[in-house]
């Protein structure tokens, strides 16, 4: 790969996750501040994410893999997108701002498979040549938070109550421009040429075909919880930036970047574990990572245990990490050769999709049922209950997943 193919995209990825930053994170306190939504409707907007993933598949299986270049299908989703940032940007109401944020998530979940592959299409070792590319996503989206919080205060409570933070929505209606202009100077990556024979089908893309994996009961119980782990996975994102916010917490977006520091951090540790204390355990760790990252949320404060606060927010590495990272491992494993494609998209509809889904719900539903409590007494109810149903899980997978040996390179 030359240097110059290289810098293209790791600026490619920089700008991907820098996009993606600069306003989901803020998004919680965004609606309940500047569009006084309820729960619910907090919801139903950050649920827009998990259908985005679900049809996410159709637009790369049946568009992109088939007819046009991946980079000019980037370009083109990007350049919509800032058109749709734009009109989020200028949106009053929550009735208003849906539509758009729905119309957006569909462009934008299927960049990430269209990056990833402009990036795979130039490399000739991957495993070596990947990682060193995808960190510039990591560092865009800490580079998003640190100038949200340290240079522009748009998350400052003084800033928020002027309705500054919708700002965000405009810096990252920017950079999804210069992007979709950008793509159009990647390398060529063409649709790959299938034999005659060879068709993609919906079952595939959805990665229905690898159903037959659920009569391993180990993989079942996987699956399950990968479902259900993704419920407290949703209240993070709706509610940690709104949460640190309202408690008082100085510069909430920058320090919550120390979560993505943990992640690039932990994802270079996770071999050792692997290696160490196997599958079952590694995972287990990331399990109870969760339980006890919303036991310190529901106790920490802005104060004297503000520090409770910033450990909760760096176990975001091994929550990660941890089980989504080991659980592909672990998919690719299990799957064998002729399922691999399939193993991976049917757990990514299970845990984007369908998990998400239920958790952005259930996360709504429990926000509005504590509602009309003082703040402290609120947040502590509110993160109990996914430190609860994280813990449930835990139980589960200690009982019926039975431990076996996972061969995989990165072990």
């Amino acid at each position: 790969m030359t240097t110059g193919i290289r810098f293209k995209l790791s600026f490619m990825m920089f700008l991907e996750f820098f996009i993606w930053g600069a306003w989901f994170v803020t998004l919680g306190t965004f609606l309940s501040q500047n569009l006084k939504a309820s729960g619910l409707e907090i919801a139903n907007v950050f649920s827009t994410q998990s259908w985005g993933a679900i049809i996410a598949p159709f637009i790369i299986g049946l568009i992109a893999d088939k007819y046009f270049n991946a980079e000019k299908i980037l370009g083109l989703l990007h350049i919509i997108g800032a058109f749709l940032m734009y009109q989020m940007y200028n949106s009053t109401d929550v009735s208003l701002f849906y539509p758009y944020v729905l119309g957006y998530m569909i462009v934008y979940m299927p960049t990430l498979s269209l990056a990833n592959s402009v990036s795979f299409r130039q490399m000739s070792n991957p495993e070596k040549e990947f990682s060193s590319i995808r960190v510039w996503g990591t560092i865009g989206w800490i580079l998003a938070g640190l100038t949200i919080s340290y240079l522009f205060h748009w998350d400052s409570p003084t800033v928020a109550e002027q309705g500054l933070l919708r700002n965000t929505f405009l810096m990252a209606g920017i950079g999804s421009l210069v992007l979709g202009i950008f793509s159009f100077f990647l390398p060529k990556t063409p649709p790959i040429k299938r034999d005659s024979d060879e068709k993609s089908s919906v079952s595939e893309m959805l990665g229905l075909d690898a159903m037959k994996l659920l009569k391993d009961r180990n993989f079942l119980v996987f699956f399950v919880s990968s479902i259900l782990i993704c419920i407290p996975l949703a209240f993070y994102y709706s509610n940690a930036h709104p949460f640190l916010t309202q408690i008082g917490l100085e510069n909430p977006t920058g320090k919550m970047t120390i979560g993505q520091i943990s992640e690039a951090l932990f994802l270079l540790l996770l071999p050792f574990f692997f290696a160490r204390f196997g599958f079952k355990r590694t995972i287990l760790i990331g399990m109870i990572a969760w339980v006890l990252r919303y036991v310190l949320f529901a106790y920490g404060n802005s104060g004297e245990l503000s520090y409770m606060l910033i450990i909760g927010i760096a176990l975001h590495g091994i929550c990660y990490d941890f089980f989504f990272v080991s659980g592909q491992i672990y998919t690719d494993a299990k799957a064998g050769e002729k399922y691999k494609s399939s193993a991976q998209g049917l757990i990514t509809l299970a845990t984007y999709g369908v998990g998400q889904l239920i958790g952005f719900w259930v996360a709504g539903f429990v926000t509005d049922h504590y509602k009309g409590l003082e703040t402290e007494q609120f947040w502590n109810n509110v993160w109990l209950v996914p430190a609860g149903i994280a813990f449930l899980v835990v139980l589960i997978f200690i009982v019926f997943f039975k431990d076996e040996k996972v061969e995989n390179e990165l072990v």
